[in-house]
């Protein structure tokens, strides 16, 4: 038999269910987790011993959807899920950036938590249920884990905020915003909004975590009941270590972090390195005092507190700024003048070249989730090669942190975009980052919104983006604006803030340490808004908002309605009718369910041609109206000319020419291209056409003098 334990509680209008000790007993900790009728499955296994020579906390996250947990089979031949979205990916992310900080100083074990979702009801979006169900796993598991955290979602509708709304209300909100933390402080932040200003912003941040409290509760309450015991895990004491290093090295280190040059900075650091390891681990010496994993270990910590030290005690940075001084920018458009859009945005060491595409109807991506299927038409993808930091390394596939940047900046940028319907294109920015010190998705960001604009594309307004870092000290800190990377590396916070001038498109924040107060939230966030602006203003001296015509060689795209019955009629039998005026004209078509039609194409007569297909396939010909026609057919008695779209017509052999005419095929034969006037249609219904009206060179309807009898006799 088995201790089954089960802890509900109400939350947001709906039950919360945490259950353990019936599934998945082998694993260190599993907690199932229900909320309204989502399901996931959290579990925990870390090793018991650590792995030797790791100076890193291994620790894997893996979160996962299957498609059973919505009553849907896998697309594709294998019918099988493959290889993780990028929904799985950023959830992933989303769960190991609050605990992580919170595995106690000096665990090294290798730890995996796997969390997958079991059933969705469609309503509950299980990503926060996930991060809910991680920390109850964590802290029934014994592992040395200073839990548990808590985690809500946070919209704002109607000018009020709303904790953990249904999916379907979110299309209502201004914001979506989770947050994550302990009873005490804040931990994550991940959200997008539309313009909203800081204090609204820090409203619900703090909002979500008033409304988590509950939650903490219920974990402990079931951690009360089924808690493991605490593993033993004894932090090495190594202050020893720490004095002796400092006597080493420490004015090197001081010396080493005034350098503000990347380069020389590095080499400096690293000739203190190898003077520790040459006095404290010299080659061919049997045994050392300590291991080669804690001189390192020290050695990091030695250098983040030279770092933290020399900005709380003179409030000047590395690279020798102030706590709010941006570095330097540069921003330039039209890199590549082939391309749709590009810009080139340096801020200090730091590069993005920004690539941005404009694409039809076919070029949207189909996403199959598990709330139904759905088309993108906003693709961001960000891409770190190992060049932009004077390193070499693995090419591939994106990585989770790749993925992450990526879609920081498109939640940045997508609340500024067209709706489809004022710029019908699908878009696709590619940030190549080229070189690197410090918050590159915010350099994507401010790139995407520049090559964006020079592309046409009509943004609302700009958006930019800041990255602030923390460093704290007890009761001391200092918030710093534009963030070096060793700055991000040492510090205890990555606090990126993007947005326009009127307000927060995106925030995002990690924390290093327990958490930070409302206090220090406050002040990164006003600190961001003027670094933000001072950005936006550096931006519009290269470009301040959409070019007023698209780029030579972007596709322009024409949009039509038709009626919905005949849509069938446009698209054929087996798609005959649409490929041959694709075939024909050169245009792209994409035709919507609701008689939507894209026409595309770089050149405006192939746009005009299909345009004009497709207008005689759905309207009636008007009487009156000249058309041009190719002759399809010759008779004794006249000609029939097809003049609008499938439709044909008789010209009778009177109405071929002014002149008496004794032979058809004297004046047209079969494939010409002729001007005819639709006359009217006879008691039968057929259409009634003249040539002899109009002038056959200009398609010009003929002067009444110049026309002899014609339109008496065509009667």
């Amino acid at each position: 038999m088995f201790n089954h334990h089960k802890v509900e509680i109400e939350w947001a209008g709906r039950p919360l269910i945490l259950e353990t000790g019936k599934i998945a007993r082998q694993a260190d900790g599993a907690v199932l987790a229900t909320y309204g009728e989502t399901v996931v499955l959290a579990t925990v296994v870390s090793m018991k011993e650590p792995k030797p020579g790791l100076d890193f906390f291994p620790l894997t996250v893996n979160y996962q959807e299957k498609t059973y947990a919505a009553g849907k089979i896998p697309g594709g031949y294998f019918k099988r899920e493959g290889r993780p979205s990028e929904k799985e990916t950023l959830v992933s992310r989303l769960i190991d950036r609050p605990i992580r900080p919170l595995f106690a100083d000096g665990y090294k074990n290798d730890t995996q938590i796997v969390v997958t979702v079991m059933q969705h009801d469609l309503e509950n979006d299980p990503d926060v249920l996930a991060i809910v169900a991680t920390s109850a796993a964590l802290t029934l598991s014994g592992v040395p884990f200073m839990g548990p955290i808590g985690g809500a979602r946070v919209g704002y509708i109607g000018g009020e905020y709303k904790l953990n709304p249904h999916i379907d209300e979110m299309g209502e909100s201004k914001l979506d915003l989770v947050v994550a933390g302990t009873g005490e402080a804040v931990l994550m932040v991940e959200s997008e909004a539309q313009e909203l200003p800081e204090d609204v912003m820090l409203g619900a941040v703090m909002f979500g975590h008033k409304g988590f409290q509950p939650v903490l509760d219920a974990i402990i309450q079931l951690a009360e009941l089924a808690a493991k015991d605490p593993r033993d895990h004894v932090v090495p004491d190594l202050s020893e270590l720490e004095s002796t290093m400092l006597g080493l090295i420490e004015d090197e280190l001081r010396a080493a972090y005034k350098n503000t040059v990347k380069q020389e900075r590095y080499a400096a650091v690293d000739a203190a390195k190898a003077k520790v390891k040459a006095v404290l681990l010299p080659e061919g010496a049997e045994e050392t005092k300590w291991s080669a994993e804690q001189v390192g270990s020290v050695f990091k910590e030695l250098q983040a507190k030279i770092v933290r030290w020399n900005i709380l005690d003179s409030g000047s940075r590395i690279d020798g700024r102030d706590l709010k001084t941006v570095r330097k920018i540069v921003s330039e458009v039209g890199i590549l003048p082939r391309t749709h859009g590009s810009a080139l945005f340096t801020r200090g060491e730091t590069q993005a070249m920004v690539v941005a595409t404009l694409g039809t109807g076919e070029d949207e991506q189909y996403v199959d989730s598990l709330t139904g299927m759905y088309k993108e038409t906003f693709l961001l993808h960000y891409n770190f090669p190992p060049y932009s930091v004077g390193e070499t390394g693995r090419m591939g596939s994106p990585g989770r942190r790749e993925i992450g940047h990526g879609k920081l900046a498109w939640r940045a940028i997508r609340p500024m975009l067209p709706t489809v319907e004022q710029f019908p294109y699908t878009l696709r920015v590619v940030s190549e980052i080229t070189e690197s010190n410090g918050s590159s998705s915010m350099a994507t960001v401010c790139g995407t919104s520049l090559a964006l604009m020079d592309a046409g594309v009509p943004l609302a307004k700009p958006v930019a983006g800041i990255a602030m870092g923390l460093i704290k000290e007890g009761e001391r800190f200092a918030v710093l604006s534009d963030i070096l990377g060793d700055e991000d590396h040492l510090g205890d916070m990555d606090f990126k803030v993007a947005g326009t001038s009127n307000g927060i498109t995106s925030l995002q924040m990690d924390i290093k340490i327990a958490g930070i107060t409302e206090e220090i939230m406050k002040v990164a966030l006003d600190q961001a808004k003027g670094g933000r602006q001072h950005i936006l203003d550096e931006m519009a001296k290269a470009l301040s908002e959409g070019r007023k015509e698209l780029g030579e060689f972007a596709p322009r795209i024409e949009v039509m309605n038709i009626p919905t019955d005949k849509i069938r009629e446009v698209i054929g039998s087996g798609g005959k009718v649409i490929r041959e005026i694709v075939e024909k004209t050169g245009a792209k078509i994409n035709i919507e369910d609701d008689g939507t039609v894209k026409i595309a194409s770089a050149n405006a007569k192939e746009i005009e041609a299909a345009k004009k297909w497709i207008h005689t396939i759905v309207a009636e010909p008007e009487v009156g109206e000249i058309y041009e026609g190719t002759v399809v057919k010759t008779a004794d008695f006249g000609a029939f000319v097809n003049f609008f779209g499938p439709r044909d017509g008789l010209v009778h052999i009177s109405q071929l020419a002014s002149d008496r005419v004794q032979k058809t095929t004297d004046v047209v034969k079969e494939g010409d291209k002729v001007f005819v006037k639709l006359m009217g249609f006879d008691e039968r219904g057929k259409v009634r056409l003249s040539m002899k009206v109009v002038d056959q060179k200009t398609g010009k309807e003929l002067a009444r003098e110049k026309r002899q009898d014609g339109e008496e006799n065509a009667a």
